[in-house]
């Protein structure tokens, strides 16, 4: 007996932890809490409804549509549309029909791409519309009534059966319909609106969300909010408010600025310098004037630009559908190449949002297959329980005996069920006796809280350490006992059941994908915080994962908040206004952000994100509030989206270069050999260039092309140094070509036009050659059909211009072959020198160079924060190699120690 009282004591001193979840709890303000104090029996009268109606509005959210109309109108907006617009106005005010008809055409196609792409966008309002019940039974006037679900006001009071979508936020009374005590626990299915892969147990005081769905009970409970106050009300405010300019359309703005300004500026000068220079000549009239200087502007502005823009993307959204990646929003695909971090939702997105049987602790000699069978025999077969499906979809995908049954049959072949208990919340398990065919023994079966299982096999210390491990790792555990041979009132523990919502199959590779891609993936969940951990690890995540407190921590900055969302791996416990902030931090930080979630929880944060991704089995809400949605199961789609859009941007970034590069080039010779010589191309091989050139450019959408490995990125000031660069270069080649041609070949003007037709076509359009690609052109060849288009219109070019095409009554003559083949092989050489200048200046520059050049404040800061990082990068490496070197030096000298000592006996 002295042996065995200290194992008794022992036994006690061990207990269950208890881990406590951590409520989403809104907060009632005095004056609503008033009105909340309705009679259970008899409910609000018609008066009290009608007053609060007025007060409260409609248990509905609002609908807001977007007119077609004026969503096609918004496609000619932005500053090239307007300069565009223009010149097709001034077109039609000189009587050129010929240009106010292909300027208006670029126009309508560019808009047509835009709204025939995106026109499958559906309203993330409407689709939480559709989430709420349409229809609720409450207490009015002392009657019990069904009415619809927008009537409802605060304090009505409404029955919560199994099944019920709750019809607003309400507020457990712990009474049943006729207003009896009921103090069994509603069990609520809140993961689509919270996160939360469990369900959650809710008791009287509780507050359970509109929209969610009981799972198992029945309570009465009070109405404390609707419409747009309620918790999915404030999901659809937070869409309703986000209507930002997409990143692209910034950087197209930017781009356009840049050339209309100066466009505009320079074609005045020509146009107050010719007014004046031939005032009172035919040459000086004000309308020769104006459809001059529009030629100019019409050559010279990226007229091609949005169109080409557009048609890229929509090829690139093609290819991507094909991998069941619909986007809808177009330039969500170049957006996508420039994500550096990617936050996704938990529960549905990395995991599979169902219980899924764990590793299994087992007691004595029983084996996984033991505790499957049992609790399988224990399990009600009806029951729409998570849990008991769970454990049923557990023992048929591995049990040998129920796999081979007939179907739809829910015996287990061997055994017949004789009596059973179902799920009782107040001894909170479940019992079965079962009759063993084979040996004519009936046994008991009881499953159920891992505490109340223990108690009733004796107690033991090793399960409740197992369930505090399990615990402790967010494992949900359920206990599995059954009765000894030959005894049907003493329990024997068989073991205790883990169930979590299991990582998708592609989950972690996917993770791996996206961090050899440059993305930080983080995971933001409204689950609990123990959980989230456990799927981090089990995913290869860090295992920094913070609770929502640190996003509205009074005590930290703005700047200390926005550094723990960068810092960290994920939050949990969070509520959709968190996500939105988290995302919204990280956008003001300067970073991209995509999003990824299936439920109306991720919608905000989704219609907030650069690029919002919702995944295979999403909501309606999420779906709408969405830029891309994957049609097939997992993440792994997200990387053929990535590889695709930074292909895409590829190809976007060097048709942008070349454009920009072209334009300036066109200006800055134009401008001068006008002013200095009084020199001016004929109208229609102005009108040539322009249309030949932008044509044959689309095909770019089709090009090969080099991707990234890490987030690509829209540098403005590179792009428009380099283009500056490059300009001058190819000005400088055109100011050769025109003077030699005049001055050391004396041809005629007639023939200098053509000369310098065909030059001005194919200098600048041969460096798209070498803008295509970062590095050098010959490393990755162009595409056949690429290289075919851009040859064949500067071929047109040549024919056009050894033979005069045009003749003399467009001031145009034919100089020769000659002449034709001289100028194209030049521009064919002077692009490849021109490669040469192009690598040379990628590699120079940088962002320290940038910042040196362009001292704006806030790249100091940034210039200053990097520094700043790579000093604390290089103390900690230095730390860890003092402490490294001397723990190597001893792991050495042991080994030597050793082989000695080997040696020795030897």
């Amino acid at each position: 007996m002295s042996n065995e009282k200290p194992d008794e004591e022992k036994k006690e001193d061990i207990q269950f932890e208890d881990h406590e979840h951590i409520e989403h709890e809104d907060d009632i303000p005095p004056e609503l809490e008033l009105l909340l104090h309705t009679d259970p029996s008899t409910g609000l009268t018609t008066a009290e409804v009608e007053e609060r109606l007025q007060k409260f509005g409609p248990n509905e959210l609002p609908e807001r549509k977007t007119n077609p109309f004026l969503k096609f109108l918004s496609y000619f907006l932005g500053p090239i549309s307007y300069l565009i617009e223009i010149a097709c106005v001034i077109a039609g005010v000189v009587g050129d029909w010929i240009d106010f008809g292909i300027i208006l055409a670029l126009l309508f196609i560019n808009a047509l791409i835009g709204f025939i792409e995106e026109a499958k966008a559906e309203s993330a309002l409407d689709a939480l519309r559709q989430t709420l019940a349409l229809k609720t039974r409450c207490w009015r006037n002392g009657e019990l009534i069904e009415i619809n679900v927008s009537e409802l006001v605060p304090g009505d009071v409404v029955i919560l059966r199994i099944g019920d979508i709750i019809p607003a936020d309400s507020r457990l009374l712990g009474l049943g319909a006729q207003g009896e005590v009921n103090e069994t626990e509603l069990l609520i299915d809140q993961s689509a609106l919270t996160g939360e892969s469990l369900p959650v147990s809710k008791k009287k005081g509780s507050t359970v969300f509109s929209s969610s769905i009981v799972k198992q009970g029945q309570q009465l409970a009070v109405v404390t909010k609707t419409g747009v106050n309620t918790f999915i009300g404030r999901a659809a405010n937070l869409i309703a408010i986000t209507n930002e300019e997409g990143h692209f359309q910034k950087v197209i703005g930017k781009i356009g600025n840049v050339l209309i300004w100066s466009t505009i500026v320079l074609v005045l000068i020509i146009l107050i310098y010719q007014l004046v220079r031939f005032r009172g000549t035919p040459e000086g009239d004000w309308k020769n004037v104006l459809e001059n200087c529009l030629v100019l502007t019409v050559a010279a502005i990226p007229v091609g630009l949005p169109t080409v823009m557009s048609v890229t993307m929509a090829l690139g959204a093609k290819q991507l559908a094909q991998k069941k990646v619909i986007v809808k929003r177009l330039t969500a695909v170049e957006e996508l190449a420039s994500v550096s971090v990617l936050c996704s939702d938990k529960t549905g997105t990395l995991t599979m949002n169902e219980l899924s049987f764990d590793e299994p602790w087992l007691s004595g000699d029983y084996t996984a297959d033991d505790i499957l069978l049992y609790s399988y025999l224990s399990a009600e077969p009806g029951a729409n329980d998570p849990i008991e499906l769970a454990v049923r979809r557990a023992a048929e995908g591995s049990l040998d005996v129920l796999k081979n049954r007939p179907p739809k049959t829910f015996d287990v072949p061997g055994y017949k069920v004789t009596a059973f208990q179902p799920f009782n919340p107040t001894t909170k398990m479940t019992e079965a006796t079962i009759l063993d065919l084979a040996t004519n023994q009936s046994f008991r079966v009881a499953k159920g809280a891992p505490q109340v299982i223990t108690r009733l096999a004796g107690g033991s210390n090793d399960a409740v350490n197992a369930v505090n491990n399990l615990a402790r790792r967010g494992l949900r555990a359920l206990g599995v006992a059954k009765t000894l041979p030959g005894d049907l009132t003493k329990f024997e523990l068989v073991g205790m059941i883990s169930l979590l919502d299991p990582p998708r199959p592609d989950s972690a590779q996917t993770i791996r994908d996206c961090n050899a891609l440059g993305v930080d993936v983080k995971m933001i969940t409204g689950d609990q915080l123990i959980i989230a951990k456990e799927v981090g690890a089990r995913l290869g995540m860090g295992r920094v994962i913070l609770d929502a407190n640190h996003l509205v921590d009074p005590s930290k900055s703005e700047e200390e908040v926005t550094e723990h969302c960068r810092r960290a791996d994920g939050f949990a416990q969070v509520i959709p206004e968190h996500k939105y902030r988290v995302v919204e931090l990280l956008q003001n930080k300067g970073l991209l952000v995509g999003m990824t979630g299936d439920g109306v929880n991720d919608a905000p944060a989704l219609k907030k994100a650069n690029v919002g991704i919702a995944v295979e089995g999403c909501t309606d809400a999420a779906r709408s509030a969405a830029d891309i949605v994957l049609l097939a199961p997992g993440l792994s789609t997200i990387i053929d989206g990535v590889k695709t859009s930074r292909a895409i941007f590829q190809r976007l970034r060097s048709y942008a270069l070349y454009r920009i590069t072209s334009t300036i080039h066109f200006l800055l010779f134009m401008f001068i050999v006008t002013l200095v010589e009084d020199w001016n191309m004929p109208a229609v091989l102005l009108i040539m260039i322009c249309v030949l050139n932008d044509a044959a450019t689309l095909v770019i959408s089709v090009d090969n092309t080099q991707i990234s490995d890490k987030p690509d990125k829209w540098r403005i000031g590179q792009l428009l140094t380099l283009s500056t660069v490059l300009a001058i270069l190819l000005a400088a080649l055109s100011f050769a070509h025109f003077y030699i041609a005049r001055d050391v070949f004396h041809v005629t003007p007639y023939e200098l036009h053509s000369i310098m037709y065909l030059h001005i076509s194919s200098a600048p359009h041969f460096v798209i050659f070498s803008t295509r690609v970062p590095g050098y052109w010959w490393k990755n060849i162009p595409h056949w059909i690429f290289t075919v288009c851009i040859l064949g219109t500067q071929v047109l070019a040549f024919f056009f211009s050894v033979y005069g095409v045009f003749g003399d009554g467009e001031k145009v003559a034919p100089c020769g072959w000659g002449w034709g083949c001289a100028v194209l092989g030049v521009s064919l050489v002077y692009f490849m020198f021109l490669d040469v200048v192009k690598v040379f200046f990628f590699r120079r520059w940088n962002f320290q160079l940038t910042a040196n050049i362009a001292r704006t404040p806030g790249r100091r800061r940034k210039l200053h924060d990097r520094f700043k990082e790579a000093e604390q990068r290089g103390r900690l490496v230095n730390a860890w190699q003092s402490i490294s070197d001397p723990v190597e030096a001893n792991q050495i000298v042991a080994a030597f120690k050793s082989l000695n000592r080997v040696e020795a006996r030897t």
